[in-house]
Parts: C-alpha cells; sequence; structure tokens
C-alpha cells in the first residue's frame, strides 16, 4: 500500500470519527438536552410559538380564571387578573425576563406544544394566530387563596393549606410578593429588594423549624419504644457544657412524653432525642421527606437533616429542631397530612387537570401515596398527642368552636435574634379536611401567639367554603 492510499485511509477513519461524534452528540442532545433547551423560559423561539398560538388560560379548581390571554394588533396581552395574589404559583411570561412558576413549567401545555416534532412546528406557523393553547386547571380555591394572603398581609412568611387525603393545594402564598401584572416597570426594585419577593417561601424557603419537628421526633420515639419514662424539666439541660434551654426558662417539671409534646419542653424532647440516636431520627425524618426530592408542579428545595450529627449537643438540639435543620413549610404541611391521612403522605397536587379549548379533559393528576411515614396506630397517637397541644397546651390560640384540632407550635431561633413563629396542623381532627403549615418569619413571638390564630381562621373559612 502506498502512502497516498494510508493518507486516503486515515482521512476516511478521521471522517467516519467525526461522523460517529456528531451521531453521538444528536443522539445525547435529543435524549438529555433538547427538552430543557426548549423549555428553558429565556428561550426566544418560545415566543415565535406564541405569536401563532393564543396562550391558554390559568383558572382554579371552580374553573375561576385567573390568567388570561388578548389577542391585540400589538400582540398578545397576558393578564393577572388577581396580581400578587398568586404571583409564586402562576408565576409570568415576559419576553424581557422569561418565565416563572406555572407559566413556565406547563408552558408547553399552555401552548399546546407537547408534539414538538417539525410537522407540529409548521402547522402551528400556517394557522397564523388561529391555534388555542390549552388551560391548566389549579386544585387552588380562589376564594381560600385570597383569604391566606389577606391573613398573611405584609408579615414575611409563608402558608400552606392542603387535603391531607388528595394532597390538593388549596392555597398557598408568600410574602413578600410580587404583582406580574407591572413586572416590566417595577423589575429593577423588585430585583434589588433585600426582601426577596421573587423567592416562593413556601417551596424554596429554608427555615428552622424549631418545635414542630418535635413531631418527627416523637413519631421515632414511639416506634423505637422510648415512651415509657418521665422527664425533669427544671427549665433547661446541660450536655457536654452546652446549655439548652426552654422557652422563657420555664421549668414543666416531672413530664412524659404526652406532657412533653403539649407543653414543648425542649429539656424532655432533648434527652428523647439522645435515647433515639441520630441514625433512628434521620430515618424517621427521611420518611418524613427531608433530605428527599418533594415530587410538585413548582420548583421546591429540599429539606435537609444533618448527614452526621457529631455531638450530644448537636443531637439534643436536633430533636427539638434547632442545630443545622432546616425545613420548607410545604414539607411540614405534608408531614401535618401524613399524620392526618393515617401515616400516609401524599404527593402534593397543584394543578389538577390540563384541558383543552374545548374543555376536553386531556390529563388529570391523581392522588399518588409516596411515602408512608409510620403506622395508623402510631398516626392515632400522634393525633392524640396534637389535640392536646390545641386544647390544653402552647396551641390553644387555633382552637375552633364545636370542632376537635389537631396541631403544633414552633418558635425557631434563627440567625436574624428575632424567633420564626410555626403552626402545623388539620382539622377537624377526627376527619381532617384541611392540613396546614404557618410560618412567620423572624417574628419575635411565639408559633402559639402569632401563627396560631391565622392557622385557626384559615381552617375555619377553607372548612366552611369547601363544604359549600
Amino acid at each position: 500500500m502506498n502512502i497516498e492510499s494510508k493518507r486516503i485511509i486515515r482521512i476516511l477513519i478521521s471522517l467516519c470519527g467525526l461522523f460517529i461524534a456528531l451521531v453521538l452528540y444528536i443522539s445525547y442532545f435529543q435524549i438529555f438536552t433538547a427538552d430543557k433547551i426548549v423549555t428553558n423560559s429565556y428561550n426566544k423561539r418560545q415566543w415565535m410559538d406564541e405569536e401563532n398560538i393564543l396562550r391558554g388560560e390559568i383558572t382554579d379548581r371552580k374553573g375561576a380564571v385567573l390568567v388570561h390571554s388578548i389577542d391585540t394588533d400589538k400582540g398578545q396581552i397576558r393578564e393577572y387578573k388577581y396580581g400578587p395574589i398568586y404571583s409564586h404559583i402562576i408565576g409570568y411570561s415576559s419576553r424581557e425576563y422569561g418565565k416563572s412558576g406555572i407559566e413556565s413549567i406547563y408552558n408547553k401545555e399552555l401552548l399546546d406544544l407537547n408534539d414538538l416534532n417539525p410537522i407540529g412546528e409548521l402547522k402551528n406557523i400556517l394557522t397564523d394566530g388561529e391555534s388555542l393553547g390549552n388551560n391548566v386547571v389549579l386544585s387552588v380555591e380562589h376564594d381560600i387563596q385570597k383569604y391566606a394572603y389577606e391573613l398573611l398581609g405584609n408579615r414575611k412568611g409563608a402558608i400552606v393549606l392542603m387535603s391531607p387525603k388528595t394532597g390538593e393545594i388549596y392555597a398557598m402564598v408568600s410574602s413578600p410578593s410580587f404583582n406580574p401584572s407591572n413586572l416590566k416597570e417595577n423589575w429593577e426594585d423588585i430585583v434589588s429588594n433585600e426582601d426577596s419577593p421573587l423567592l416562593n417561601r413556601a417551596t424554596m424557603g429554608l427555615y428552622t423549624p424549631g418545635s414542630i419537628f418535635k413531631l418527627i421526633t416523637a413519631t421515632a420515639a414511639i416506634e423505637n419504644r422510648e415512651t415509657d419514662g418521665t422527664y425533669n424539666c427544671k427549665g433547661s439541660i446541660k450536655l457536654d457544657g452546652y446549655v439548652l434551654r426552654d422557652y422563657g426558662g420555664i421549668a414543666h417539671g416531672e413530664v412524659d412524653l404526652n406532657d412533653a409534646f403539649s407543653k414543648s419542653c425542649n429539656t424532655a424532647f432533648s434527652q428523647i432525642g439522645l435515647e433515639i440516636g441520630d441514625d433512628k431520627l434521620r430515618k424517621v425524618a427521611e420518611r418524613y421527606m427531608f433530605n428527599n426530592n418533594i415530587p410538585f408542579d413548582l420548583r421546591t428545595a429540599k429539606s435537609v437533616f444533618p448527614e452526621k450529627i457529631i455531638s450530644k449537643p448537636e443531637l439534643g438540639a436536633s430533636a427539638i429542631g434547632q442545630g443545622r435543620l432546616l425545613v420548607t413549610p410545604l414539607n411540614m404541611a405534608m408531614a401535618a397530612s401524613a399524620i392526618g391521612n393515617q401515616g400516609e403522605m401524599v404527593r402534593p397536587i397543584l394543578v389538577k387537570e390540563i384541558i383543552d379549548s374545548n374543555n376536553r379533559v386531556l390529563k388529570k393528576y391523581r392522588t399518588e401515596v409516596i411515602s408512608k411515614v409510620t403506622t395508623p396506630e402510631i398516626a392515632e397517637q400522634l393525633k392524640s398527642m396534637m389535640v392536646d397541644v390545641v386544647e390544653k397546651g402552647t396551641g390553644k390560640n387555633a382552637r375552633i368552636s364545636n370542632m376537635q384540632v389537631a396541631g403544633k407550635t414552633g418558635t425557631a431561633e434563627n440567625e436574624s435574634g428575632k424567633e420564626h413563629a410555626w403552626f402545623i396542623g388539620f382539622a377537624p381532627a377526627d376527619d381532617p379536611k384541611v392540613a396546614v403549615a404557618v410560618v412567620i418569619e423572624s417574628s419575635g413571638k411565639t408559633g402559639g401567639v402569632e401563627a396560631a390564630p391565622i392557622a385557626r381562621d384559615l381552617m375555619k373559612r377553607a372548612i366552611q367554603i369547601l363544604s359549600k
């Protein structure tokens, strides 16, 4: 074989190698990357589709229109009927700033672009603006959502209200908020605001839980039979030289698990945590979806239980919801829901169904159990303990006339120097219709004083509305 032939062979091999590399890259792109690029909120290609398709509506569970598009001579105008009330759920759709929330995650459905092949795209272009997108139906009930927004008011924090049995979200609010209707005019003020109004605190906010975490510690204690003893609370306990104090230094005296839970006794629960150990406590926390991705229609942060607890003081602090623990309000609403649902945690549902412009149901989202946090028998025992919290413990401000409420308060120390106020719970206790998580950020007040009344008023109104 002469030199010229060898050169030709080398060139052919190189070309074949390049061709194979190109095929592999295209295959990788189509399988792993293409969909992310197509649906990226900053992809201007999406706006070519939007010029030819009238973007679908977003409605509440009863069909009340929350967002719709109007076709004008200057193009489509997206109208957000209730402004900041839904900003963290619905998000925004903006040529300048991209998309967020349901507008982003369900963009293909709203534009009826699930068939992303060339023929489908050509059809959209040829229809010249006559195509209609699909409508997204939320599980949210507008009157409940509006009331939750009003209850939270100007406080920083979040509220999540859901069905313990189906997982449907009836209300989800985060404050401070923003108005997607005038996003362009206020964008600079919004993004420079130190209070982060674009952050959905309900799903992405990570907070120290404080005593609401005692629900998880109590679960682990009952499962591991660390419940028979009593604990002498003198208002504080020293662990390897570190002092853990009860709120206000209150000494609760001799308490068992039930008393410690209803009175939210840190001294007792820190000792219970030491008896359980970090491995068992972590395993139970992870059944409550800590350190796990929560499947949801919006982006969520992971609640955090530390991978390795290195000392007795840290374990004692973790057992009472302090230390390096972090939780999202959504996760804690799900935790309360699981106890109200006989120990079964269901996937939270925000999008109820997708329907086309002729009201035909294209997709319906159904209830799905994602974790069995404990047995029905232990869930019943925990529910009884939560009822005691409301009837005779720290959660008295959550009581509703002629209805038994189950709950847990939390007052969480954090870096701000002012405590977060928490309440989680469900009602009616015997047959739960709603479960709730309320967090008021850096309120400086107890959960029983600040968060429990909000939870009470919201649960009461929601049950009234849902029963109609």
